[in-house]
């Protein structure tokens, strides 16, 4: 199974509390972690890639926090395949490759990306970047994207897949925090936004 998730923003105290741009509900970073981590293992099996797409974290100390990075990606599930957001940096990507931690049968658990992915799955194909991209209206074609938080491009082949996405409310059930998204619930995002927005036409 593939899932997706973005803009998590680890260690990044400065979004905590009730805010437009990216509304974190929590007291600490570290009940935040908690959280994600927790309601990312629910869903992701060993087997399954997670594609994250971008903007892992916001250490207060960036590269002396690397370790403690690394320390939240290695319990979670899955292989990640990390796409670069405009928070992370060369220097981090390459730290991860030398720590990768593994999956159980020896694998490498990360896989790196500087720019995008092209996925094809469920009739349809799928351009995986950290900023939105403004394809217009396309037959086949989405954009997954993270970076505008709480923000959503109103086109329906834009879909936020971030944690703070306001696509996640179109899910007929609320996603708890920092859970990925699986490549199931895009389609079902998908309609339901397609369907939103022609309403306002």
């Amino acid at each position: 199974m593939k899932f997706f998730t973005g803009d998590t923003h680890y260690f990044h105290d400065s979004l905590l509390g009730k805010n437009d741009f990216a509304p974190r509900l929590f007291k600490t970073t570290e009940k935040m972690h908690e959280t994600m981590i927790h309601n990312w293992n629910l869903v992701v099996e060993d087997k399954d890639t997670v594609y994250h797409l971008g903007d892992v974290a916001m250490h207060p100390n960036y590269e002396a926090g690397f370790p403690e990075i690394l320390s939240i990606l290695s319990q979670l599930r899955g292989k990640i395949v990390f796409i670069k957001g405009n928070h992370d940096t060369r220097d981090f990507f390459k730290y991860l490759a030398e720590n990768d931690p593994k999956t159980s049968t020896g694998e490498n658990k990360f896989a790196f990306e500087d720019v995008g992915v092209l996925l094809k799955f469920n009739h349809h194909q799928y351009y995986l970047t950290h900023y939105p991209m403004l394809l217009g209206t396309t037959k086949n074609i989405r954009n997954l994207h993270g970076h505008i938080h709480h923000y959503s491009v109103p086109i329906p082949e834009n879909i936020n897949v971030g944690v703070d996405a306001p696509e996640l409310d179109f899910l007929p059930e609320k996603m708890p925090f920092g859970t990925p998204i699986s490549e199931n619930q895009i389609d079902q995002i998908a309609a339901e936004k397609a369907a939103e927005l022609a309403k306002l036409r």
